[in-house]
């Protein structure tokens, strides 16, 4: 058994879903298809979230369903045509009841019982393109076997009751189903953090004992940067999982931070590949341990930098930093870099919904407070001096880490 994982770009439109096809009829086995929310859809289906006037809401879903029936309609041609608008017409029809009745006691719950229509969208219509194109599937609910707990929009699984699910999975050749969702035990739909569907494709392989898991992007394979910000990029053929781990966690996007470890414990390759040259190489992640040869580049941009220190002038100990991280995890605030001295302490962190009235708030009255917004934090794997020097020309550094291998440096 192998997976593969189909992201938002490469199920946008029809010709995204013609390589799909493609890619599975050149591949013999057995085969558990995960598949995210077409192209943009999860963006569009966050702005159903807060409570909105009927017109407006109506406008929103019909763009998001106009954009679907088109992609059906544009590969769909024979058999399963009135099947899949059978499904869409039902499915938008729950998403609607939904949007309109569903509480906004809980944000974050009525978050995941709406966003996760990406998913089952883009699946259903997958799944009834492969039918129509002869390629024999079935489709599954993520939901029955991808069990968690109940913290909406980042859930943690719960592997053991995973692995008993799975066991009672359907043998079919190419089985279709959702990444991005999971379910509690009392039947409410979660989500695995955004950008999760590599994450859930890892707990599938996990589950399943499986043999290999590809991600199936548009971009050769994992690079030494975003090319979108760095024209000298290079593609790493061979990746630890180790590092691999490393360079999520600090932000590369081009893998979810959760899906490795899962993977590593059970020694299961992860290839990254091109669905557009599907016979490239790609990358391949596994139990390799040797050291990269190339710096590797990670940019997080929308930062706050925040430094505290105590008004008693008491040192940053264990007082003071359990006191500090019970804030962050309340607010959770999600924290890229630390660094603290005897009476001070510093932080860089995630500030794209801004946090930093909630943090002033909280710890003015023991603490004085610096801070600095629209900062950048840079990471540099595999670093030397040269590779510093060249990012940091002109630019002001606020703060700098430094570990064997990484560099840590938040710039203005």
């Amino acid at each position: 058994m192998r997976v593969f994982k189909f992201g938002g770009a490469s199920v946008k439109d029809a010709d995204g879903l013609k390589r799909v096809a493609e890619i599975l009829k050149a591949t013999d086995g057995k085969i558990i298809v995960v598949v995210s929310a077409m192209g943009k859809t999860t963006n569009a289906l966050e702005k159903l979230v807060p409570k909105l006037n009927a017109k407006e809401t109506e406008v929103l879903i019909r763009e998001i369903e106009e954009y679907h029936y088109g992609i059906a309609k544009a590969c769909i041609t024979c058999l399963y045509k009135d099947k899949v608008c059978d499904i869409l017409q039902e499915t938008f029809s729950e998403l609607r009841k939904l949007v309109k009745e569903y509480p906004l006691t809980n944000y974050d719950e009525r978050y995941d019982q709406i966003v996760s229509y990406g998913e089952i969208i883009s699946t259903h219509i997958v799944s009834c393109f492969l039918s129509d194109e002869g390629i024999t599937n079935t489709w599954i609910d993520a939901r029955k076997f991808v069990c968690t707990d109940a913290n909406y929009r980042d859930a943690k699984v719960d592997f053991t009751k995973a692995e008993k699910c799975f066991e009672t999975l359907t043998k079919s050749d190419i089985i279709i189903t959702q990444g991005f969702i999971g379910c509690t035990t009392d039947g409410k739909t979660t989500t695995l953090g955004r950008e999760g569907s590599d994450y859930t494709a890892a707990i599938i392989a996990y589950c399943t004992n499986a043999e290999s898991v590809t991600i199936w992007k548009d971009v050769p394979g994992v690079l030494n940067a975003d090319p979108k910000k760095f024209s000298d990029t290079v593609k790493i053929e061979r990746l630890s999982y180790q590092d691999a781990i490393e360079l999520a966690y600090y932000g590369a996007s081009v893998i979810h931070p959760k899906t490795i470890k899962p993977l590593q414990n059970k020694n299961i390759p992860l290839y990254v590949k091109p669905f557009i040259e599907p016979a490239s190489a790609g990358t391949c992640i596994d139990a390799d341990s040797t050291p990269l040869s190339i710096p590797c580049f990670i940019s997080k941009a929308d930062q706050a930098l925040l430094s505290l220190s105590p008004k008693d002038f008491s040192f940053i100990a264990e007082e003071n930093l359990s006191f500090i991280f019970d804030i962050f995890a309340k607010l959770k605030v999600k924290v890229n870099m630390m660094q603290h001295s005897a009476i001070n302490f510093s932080v860089c962190f995630d500030n794209g919904i801004s946090k930093l009235p909630e943090l002033l708030d909280a710890f003015q009255d023991n603490y004085r407070v610096l801070y600095n917004d629209n900062v950048e934090l840079f990471t540099i794997r595999y670093y030397d001096q040269a590779t510093i020097d060249k990012l940091v020309a002109e630019r002001n550094i606020l703060l700098e880490q430094r570990s064997r291998y990484t560099v840590q440096l938040v710039l203005k």
